[in-house]
């Protein structure tokens, strides 16, 4: 049986609070619903843990992977409600900081319109790379890190904290993963300069796997505003290749080696690196350099039988996407695996009930 790999699972992690709206009724835009002095009957909440840890390091778990997940959380009601929750999977390793807020989201994912989100970033702020110390990345394989637009001070600084991080684990030997998070164009994080923060810490980064959404806003401002302009989910009928082919050669040019671009209902894209750059993915994980060096192509989208909430599809597509990594896939088929399972995970208000293995996910 083939060994299993660790991962290191880190970053931002919240508690994720999801009103449930009456089913039937589609909305067009949010004031249809969201009216000043109106009273809007609703049929429950759906409360579950949230953001790159909880979603893509709980799922990487579920997919059969010895995952440590690494947050930071508050001594207070949200923050033990976290930690009760991850126990659950037979989780744990979340830092306690007694100074902090938990971190906490409020979903309002209403039938017909994209998620709107409430978040109070909370001990998310207080993370830094010496929350990952040595002795966890010498038991690891893979490190996955997801959110710093949403972790003060892991963008401030120029992204030092990230960069740090990264460098320490690529000298470890770790293969490594970065996901982002949307970015609120008025806050401190949207005053960053991404640009300089990507250069700053891609060359230590085997796998980026953002959202179209976050890498355009970072990387290509014109182009996010004119999109943005529309009013509608920017990622709907996107010329995928026109649009994300300049980003990708931009992002290898910074020095990553796999870029795998989220685009929603419009699919994925993804575009790798030579043989050279590949073969520094390992030592701890090997790819084979033949089918994955010098690739691009576009994933379409899977379409799913039910949408209940898009509440951590990019974060279980992810999971899928490196779990398929490790076990040996070729690129095209760890894309098409991330794909179904972003279709299934949205078959359910959480991130996690609707998830397929990989083996149930290449039968479908």
């Amino acid at each position: 049986m083939e060994k299993k790999h660790t991962i290191i699972a880190a970053g931002h992690i919240c508690l994720d609070v999801t009103p449930v709206f009456p089913a039937g009724r589609q909305v067009r835009e949010p004031g249809e619903l969201l009216v000043p002095g109106k009273l809007i009957h609703m049929e429950g909440a759906d409360v579950h843990t949230g953001g790159s840890v909880a979603n893509t390091g709980l799922a990487l778990k579920i997919l059969g992977n010895d995952v440590m997940l690494m947050g930071k959380a508050g001594a207070d009601a949200f923050g033990a409600m976290v930690q009760n929750m991850l126990a659950k999977y037979g989780a744990s390793g979340l830092v306690t900081d007694p100074d902090s807020a938990t971190s906490y989201s409020v979903v309002l994912a209403m039938p017909g319109i994209d998620r709107i989100f409430l978040h109070d970033p909370g001990a998310n702020d207080t993370f830094v790379s010496a929350d990952i110390p040595d002795s966890a990345l010498e038991k690891a394989d893979l490190l996955h890190f997801g959110y710093p637009p949403l972790m003060k001070r892991m963008y401030e600084n120029d992204g030092q904290e990230l960069a740090d991080l990264f460098r320490r684990a690529k000298e470890h030997g770790l293969a490594t993963s970065l996901d982002f998070a949307a970015i609120d164009p008025g806050s401190d994080a949207g005053k960053a300069d991404w640009e300089t923060i990507l250069r700053r810490v891609l060359p230590y980064v085997d796998f980026f796997v953002p959202s179209f959404e976050e890498l355009c806003f970072m990387l290509d401002r014109p182009l996010y505003e004119r999109l943005s302009a529309q009013g509608e989910d920017m990622t709907e009928g996107l010329d995928v290749a026109g649009c994300c082919a300049p980003l990708a050669e931009k992002l290898l040019e910074m020095g990553c080696r796999f870029v795998l671009i989220k685009c929603g209902t419009s699919g994925m894209y993804y575009q790798s690196a030579g043989k050279e750059a590949m073969r520094a993915i390992g030592p701890r994980v090997r790819v084979d350099e033949e089918a994955w060096a010098d690739r691009k192509g576009i994933q379409p989208c899977v379409k799913a039988e039910i949408v209940r909430s898009a509440t951590g599809a990019g974060d279980t597509s992810i999971a899928a996407f490196l779990t398929a990594m490790l076990l040996g896939r070729t690129p095209e088929r760890c894309a098409a695996l991330a794909a179904a399972e972003g279709a299934c995970c949205v078959t359910a208000y959480d991130a996690l009930s609707g998830l397929k293995s990989i083996e149930e996910l290449e039968n479908l």
